[in-house]
């Protein structure tokens, strides 16, 4: 396997005297795509967060590209290169879709190559092409999801981290970002999934990790994790 992009390595998060993440190792090589499945409360969310920044680990390492995170802010870890599209989205709801686009690239200069960009965003979501001057709070939670994808991809980050995709989303707005995920990868992005429909998640990446009450129970290639038992019995109603 190739060089770890990101190591994680004996992670732990707590909320006061509640431990969220106990010990949680996992890694991601430079252009693979690997998944977090877990239910509801497993840690997942609190795992991306003490990565990007927004939550202090009480305890472990977490490395990308072969560099220390943890005296680094959210903002300085966006600029390595580690962008995030949170759980609920967080577009900015008075700005119009283009600008939303925009902030995504703000710590780019390359003006040409930043229209270029929204202009591949926007075939791959021309829901937000007929959009574009409407405020963000205006859209659907599909749009918006769309919107908080290309925002991410604005400033086009070594690793792109997805928490929750579709929770809350119709299955056909489910299908289109999903869809929107496989061109994603296969652009040559690397991705950190963290979803809870795990048969999608499983089906769109090479690895995965099972976490279960804060640690991880089981890992391994994708398609031999939708055929474990514990998987399918535990998180595809099987």
């Amino acid at each position: 396997m190739p060089e770890a992009l990101l190591q994680i390595l004996d992670l732990s998060v707590h909320y006061g005297a509640i431990e969220a993440v106990n010990a949680l190792s996992l890694n991601v090589a430079e252009g693979e795509h690997v998944t977090l499945i877990g239910a509801n409360g497993a840690g997942k969310t609190s795992t991306l967060k003490a990565l990007t920044g927004l939550l202090t680990a009480s305890a472990g390492t977490i490395h990308f590209d072969g560099q220390p995170l943890h005296s680094l802010g959210a903002h300085q870890r966006l600029q390595r290169g580690l962008a995030m599209v949170p759980e609920g989205r967080g577009v900015f709801a008075r700005m119009s879709v283009l600008e939303n686009l925009h902030t995504g690239a703000y710590l780019r200069r390359d003006t040409t190559a930043i229209a270029d960009q929204i202009e591949r965003i926007l075939d791959w979501f021309p829901h937000l092409r007929r959009r574009l001057e409407q405020p963000a709070g205006l859209l659907s939670g599909g749009e918006q999801q769309m919107l908080a994808l290309g925002r991410a991809l604005m400033s086009r980050p070594r690793l792109l981290v997805l928490d929750e995709p579709s929770m809350g989303l119709a299955p056909v707005m489910v299908e289109k970002i999903f869809a929107v995920i496989s061109e994603v990868c296969r652009s040559g992005m690397t991705l950190l999934l963290v979803e809870q429909n795990a048969r999608l998640a499983l089906q769109v990446t090479e690895r995965g990790y099972v976490m279960d009450s804060g640690r991880i129970t089981l890992q391994g290639a994708s398609r031999e994790l939708l055929e474990d038992p514990q998987v399918r019995a535990a998180y595809l109603g099987e």
